[in-house]
């Protein structure tokens, strides 16, 4: 990632909507949400969610796949990836152990989720 894919990436964030649907969308991966249902559960008209879907797509963030009459949008977990990537690269001058609280915020999150037998 160079600097201008970052500053478009974070130029599309920048942006409240945007960054409540972008956070919602991880909040949903694997399956991804349709975007009558991003815009019911923010509270925005279809339209304007169309609008910022677009946006966010068009930066590369989340993907857009038709099924049936429904788009379904999901996040791009590759450029996800590449912009925090881009942002840690070079942290902490090559001493790790600065950067460890930082990695320990992200391994709750992304923990493999414990099966429940039944």
């Amino acid at each position: 990632m160079d600097n201008n894919n970052a500053v478009n990436a974070f130029a599309a964030l920048a942006q409240g909507t945007r960054l409540d649907a972008f956070r919602l969308l991880v909040s949903h991966e694997p399956g991804g949400l349709p975007a009558g249902e991003i815009a019911r559960l923010l509270g925005v008209p279809h339209n304007t969610m169309s609008t910022h879907l677009a946006t966010l797509q068009r930066v590369g963030l989340v993907t857009a796949e038709r099924q049936s009459r429904s788009i379904v949008y999901r996040v791009s977990l590759d450029s996800l990836r590449n912009v925090v990537t881009f942002l840690l690269k070079d942290c902490c001058s090559g001493h790790p152990d600065i950067c460890a609280p930082l990695i320990a915020d992200l391994v709750p999150c992304c923990s493999p989720k414990e099966k429940i037998n039944a």
